[in-house]
């Protein structure tokens, strides 16, 4: 008898009436039950529940990891009851996310490596960095007697949802730039006429969520710094790198998007998505200490020593902290780079393979980051929505979605290419895509799907 089933003394299950049988138990889903059950009772009935759940490597419309070496998941169990606050406590863990931010910021060429912090994620690190930008700005106005009443942030309404929730959440009015029919990304010089003296930052995409395309983010810096040095403004750049901040290094080495920008002033990016960790752990950096104002740095003391930090988030486990450095250690740069190179090669064939089926124009083919974006020829006789909820017979979780205002007439199916993904899954999923198709060519939408398809978005 293993020491879980001993019921020692502290036990719940001390007070199971004997003779409680499993079988006859109900999961509670709106109180407790009046009494507990064992721990493998517990776990396999739990586990029945979850065998509901899509396969996560099948769910080709997250970014977020969903696989991780059974070595990282292992060092990962040594920290869940870590709490990364107390890093007095935790003085090892903590070293460990400075190195991680060493490394980050680094990579992004900081003029001034190690001026970041860790999130739950990008949606975090966006808080963060927004605040940041928002501070520095009122500053600067309430030095020079001006009102700081009326904050905006340019950004394209292709930005990720967070960006929106940063503006409301914080009092500061998003100022969007259009997309277009024929691109999906913004334009330099739409960005600028977008700017204004109450402009705290302009917001740039390295991957963005719809079609996974870039923005042409040299060029929208340069226009920003041009129009800073005609108007007198001091309009900073921040990049989401959330998907595209660990590709870019490794398959763009010499694409300018960075800190090698000198108006570049801060960078979120996702750890749990090509970072290759499993949720939720984010970064969010700066170029340089004055571009982190230090009022928005609180010292905690009560835990034990001088804690500075500046999150949203209090309480969090160290193993994706933990999870973060295995892949450091184990990869290298080299290692990302064959991964990301591997992950690109894929997204191009899949990309290719998926064009040759002949119906579909692909909008994104995996160059910039490893995602596909493709849309119907002709989609009179059948939708996108049909084609992923088609695929879902299959298991695959394709999303169909419309593209942001100004081209929400094109709607698209999007493919993120992650690690897990085989060149076996890949050629399933074409001839499951080529299966669709043809069912649809013969048979014309669902009805069920052509009445749902306006709430798609």
């Amino acid at each position: 008898m293993s020491k879980r089933d001993e019921n020692p003394v502290g036990d719940p299950m001390r007070h199971v009436p004997p003779g409680m049988s499993s079988q006859a138990i109900v999961l509670p889903k709106t109180e407790l039950s009046a009494h507990g059950i064992a721990p493998r009772d517990a776990k396999r009935l739990i586990e029945h529940d979850l065998a509901l759940d899509g396969n996560a490597l099948l769910n080709l419309a997250t970014f977020v990891t969903t696989y991780m070496e059974p070595e990282a998941e292992e060092l990962m169990a040594l920290s869940f009851d870590k709490n990364m606050i107390d890093k007095d406590e935790y003085p090892e863990t903590a070293a460990i996310e400075e190195r991680c931010i060493n490394i980050v910021t680094n990579l992004f060429h900081a003029p001034e490596p190690g001026v970041g912090t860790s999130a739950i994620g990008s949606s975090e690190a966006v808080m963060l960095c927004g605040l940041a930008m928002k501070w520095i700005w009122r500053a600067k106005r309430e030095k020079d007697g001006k009102p700081v009443d009326r904050p905006n942030l340019v950004l394209g309404t292709n930005v990720q949802v967070v960006w929106e929730k940063f503006c409301r959440y914080w009092d500061v009015e998003p100022n969007y730039v259009p997309v277009a029919e024929d691109r999906f990304t913004v334009s330099p010089e739409d960005v600028v006429a977008h700017c204004d003296e109450n402009t705290i930052g302009v917001v740039a995409i390295l991957g963005t969520t719809y079609t996974g395309e870039f923005e042409p983010i040299k060029e929208i810096h340069d226009a920003v710094v041009a129009r800073n040095a005609e108007t007198g403004w001091d309009i900073p750049l921040h990049v989401d790198a959330a998907s595209g901040g660990f590709v870019a290094p490794f398959v763009h080495p010499d694409l300018e998007w960075d800190f090698r920008l000198p108006n570049v002033v801060s960078i979120n990016v996702s750890g749990h998505k090509y970072g290759l960790v499993y949720p939720g752990v984010g970064w969010a950096a700066w170029r340089s200490r004055d571009r982190l104002p230090d009022d928005l740095v609180f010292h905690v003391s009560y835990l034990g020593g001088d804690m500075p930090t500046f999150t949203l988030n209090f309480s969090r486990p160290g193993n994706q902290i933990v999870g973060q450095y295995y892949n450091f250690v184990r990869l290298g740069h080299e290692g990302y780079t064959a991964i990301m190179g591997a992950l690109q090669e894929g997204a191009r064939g899949l990309a290719a393979s998926i064009a040759d089926i002949g119906v579909f124009d692909v909008i994104a083919d995996g160059s910039d980051i490893p995602v596909i974006a493709f849309k119907l020829k002709s989609p009179e006789k059948y939708t996108v929505y049909d084609i992923s909820f088609h695929l879902r017979y299959h298991g695959w979780q394709v999303p169909a979605y419309p593209l942001p205002e100004n081209a929400q007439d094109t709607h698209v199916l999007r493919i993120v290419v992650r690690i897990g993904m085989t060149m076996d899954m890949a050629d399933s999923l074409v001839a499951d895509l080529r299966s669709a198709v043809e069912f649809l060519e013969s048979h014309g939408g669902m009805p069920e799907v052509q009445a749902k398809k306006g709430f798609a978005h």
